[in-house]
């Protein structure tokens, strides 16, 4: 048996992964002196003027410490207690922030949306939307879009275009889940404004942790009137840091020379590495399209406990039947190579299948 300690680098999530160099600079520069607390500070400054520039237009931005924090609050800021938050079943403010969007919204419902592949469609989703309409029922009141999605797909800026409209006719707001937006921003190719505030996104869960953070996510509103009592909502919330330039000093570091999408590029790009090396094994069978820095890959139990056994760390629930191999801005062509060739010996001549 291979030695774990070999593995420096595993497929168990993006979260694995340090901080990345030009966070690690930049956190370190924000360290040199005393700056104002509560944000009130230059680098706080400079981490909002960037993130409007990325987006293409003016907005309102408030970090917090998590993408649970982000999801719910932003969610919190369209909907009363009374409302439905429609997602996709497989959303990740459903399977797995423990409640907090209905926490922090009073008792707003999520209402689920089926969709092949992590997607919804605009008739799945106004079929969800219409399926009562009585005072028994929760009144539908925003549409929660997750980009990527949790099985890693992406949706297209003409997709997201036709969601949003839907969303406009049904009467909701429109929040979008972007833990992985930079992985989408770089396998679309597109500008960041095309999948967000252009698309009709009112409040963007910005997240950057999963891409070489630290910690720490932002709130961003293309409504300004939606932000317009947000802050007493976060430090309600205990998401007010008071050395918020610790929060938002990374920022700045991954924005302003773009480290953010290589780092994501690099991430998807090892993805389809990895891809490209399990599907030709007669044992592997690729679940969805690979189009960011996942791969979700069915493969018997026996294989995925001898790969377990030689070190390898991978979840098996997310969903469930399948193993989830997340790469990372620091997974390495050796990595990717390495695991490959550990399936292709455990499932050598039909040993483990």
């Amino acid at each position: 048996m291979k030695s774990e300690h070999r593995r420096p680098r595993h497929f168990g999530s993006d979260n694995y992964a340090g901080i990345c160099p030009e966070a690690f600079a930049a956190l370190t520069a924000a360290n040199a002196d005393h700056a104002t607390s509560y944000g009130d500070d230059p680098w706080t400054a400079r981490a909002n003027q960037l993130i409007s520039q990325v987006l293409g237009r003016p907005c309102e931005v408030f970090f917090v410490f998590s993408g649970t924090a982000a999801n719910s609050l932003a969610l919190a800021a369209l909907c009363q207690s009374y409302h439905g938050i429609l997602c996709h079943q497989h959303a990740h403010v459903e399977v797995a922030e423990c409640s907090g969007p209905e926490f922090f919204t009073n008792g707003a419902k999520l209402l689920l949306v089926p969709g092949e592949d992590g997607k919804m469609t605009p008739d799945e989703l106004a079929r969800s939307a219409r399926r009562r309409d009585d005072v028994h029922y929760p009144r539908p009141k925003a549409l929660s879009l997750t980009q990527a999605t949790e099985m890693g797909t992406v949706y297209t800026p003409a997709e997201l275009r036709a969601l949003t409209a839907t969303a406009r006719e049904l009467g909701l707001r429109v929040h979008l889940d972007g833990a992985r937006l930079a992985n989408a921003v770089a396998a679309l190719g597109v500008a960041p404004g095309e999948i967000t505030g252009e698309a009709g996104v009112d409040v963007l869960s910005f997240g950057l942790t999963k891409n070489g953070l630290a910690v720490g996510e932002a709130v961003v509103f293309f409504d300004p009137e939606l932000a317009r009592d947000f802050g007493y909502r976060r430090k309600q919330a205990g998401q007010l840091a008071s050395k918020l330039r610790f929060l938002s000093a990374p920022w700045v570091g991954m924005l302003e020379d773009g480290a953010w999408l290589r780092h994501a590029a690099h991430a998807n790009s090892m993805a389809a590495r990895l891809a490209a090396g399990l599907r030709p094994l007669a044992a592997v069978e690729i679940a969805f399209p690979v189009q960011t820095n996942v791969v979700f890959a069915r493969m018997a139990e026996p294989v995925v406990a001898a790969l377990h056994g030689r070190g390898w760390h991978f979840y098996t629930h997310v969903p469930p039947g399948t193993c989830r191999l997340m790469c990372s801005w620091d997974t390495t062509a050796g990595d990717v190579d390495e695991f490959v060739a550990d399936v292709r010996e455990v499932t050598a001549d039909g040993a483990i299948i």
